[in-house]
């Protein structure tokens, strides 16, 4: 017969990153990972991306300005299902900490964010809010990619500026960085107390 593995005492911490591309998100992702208590796993939208086939990329990493409408309907569903590993790996007692770029900016409001958090309606959440000025986001970007940029397209004439815009456009969080005056160990730093000195989180469950 086989036996079944008891479900853990504790479930798993979450810590969710929300901010721009180039806000600094997976570097602070790797201070966590690096320097935290416990195992801690990256679910996050990068991870995501990368197992998706070519011919639906960006997939879940769909950037603001309705320029694949015929995406998002699968935009919808890889971020279900990201959320639901998300609740299944917490359940194990395993913690997680995600990289996000959460946004509202389709063809049409797709309530994204809001069905997240009723996927993980119950979890201990902490929803960090990474920001950083868009001209030291534009500088990252030339640093790793030279004068490489976003595609030219006529539907979004500024997508940084955009991105900065769309992904804290939901409202509060528990906490917020700036990543372009603290480092990565510094932003972890503050949300390890936040996870051990409290208050408890709850901005992600007010979303719900």
């Amino acid at each position: 017969m086989t036996q079944r593995m008891s479900q853990p005492d504790v479930p798993g911490r979450i810590v969710i990153l929300n901010g721009p591309p180039r806000a600094g998100k997976s570097s602070i992702v790797t201070e966590i990972q690096n320097t935290f208590d416990g195992v801690w796993m990256n679910l996050g939208v990068d991870r995501f991306k990368a197992m998706t086939p070519e011919r639906f990329q960006p997939g879940i990493g769909l950037r603001p300005g309705a320029e694949r409408p015929d995406l998002e309907p699968l935009v919808v569903t890889l971020y279900r299902a990201m959320y639901d590993a998300i609740a299944a790996h917490s359940r194990l007692g395993l913690n997680v900490v995600v990289d996000a770029g959460h946004h509202d900016n389709y063809s049409a409001p797709r309530g994204i964010l809001r069905d997240c958090a009723d996927r993980l309606r119950g979890h201990f959440v902490l929803f960090v809010g990474v920001r950083c000025p868009v001209e030291v986001a534009l500088e990252r970007r030339r640093a790793t990619w030279g004068g490489a940029g976003y595609r030219t397209s006529t539907s979004i004439a500024d997508p940084v500026s955009l991105w900065h815009e769309a992904v804290h456009a939901h409202g509060g969080y528990d906490l917020e960085v700036d990543t372009s005056v603290l480092s990565p160990r510094e932003c972890a730093d503050l949300i390890r107390r936040r996870i051990e000195d409290g208050p408890p989180p709850s901005a992600f469950q007010r979303l719900v």
